[in-house]
Parts: C-alpha cells; structure tokens; sequence
C-alpha cells in the first residue's frame, strides 16, 4: 500500500527569515521561491508546515 502524500510549494524567500526558518525550508526539500516537493505526508512534515504557514502552501492535486 502506498503512502498518501502532500505537495508543498514554496511561496516566500528565505532571505532575512531566521536561520531556523531557512532549516526547515532545508529540511522539507525547499530553498528557491516556486519550487515544489512531494513528501509523505506524516505528522512530522505536517508540523514544519505549520511553522511557516507565511512561506510554503499546500498544492491541491
């Protein structure tokens, strides 16, 4: 059975954000503005998300 996965997109630049908010950015596959990623979606990926809700957004899809 596959695991359900989430795509993430990234809207907001990373310049002049703390160095914890460009890890997680790092850490989700992310760094470039407009890039997009297809994780699985656990509860761990779900919490970095909540963390920048002002620089990634889910893609619906």
């Amino acid at each position: 059975m596959a695991d359900k996965t989430i795509k993430i997109r990234q809207i907001g630049s990373p310049i002049r954000r703390p160095k914890g908010q460009r890890a997680i950015l790092t850490g989700l596959g992310l760094g470039k503005m407009h890039r997009e990623v297809e994780l699985v979606d656990t509860p761990e990926v779900r919490g970095m998300i909540r963390k920048l809700p002002h620089m990634v957004e889910v893609v619906e899809g």
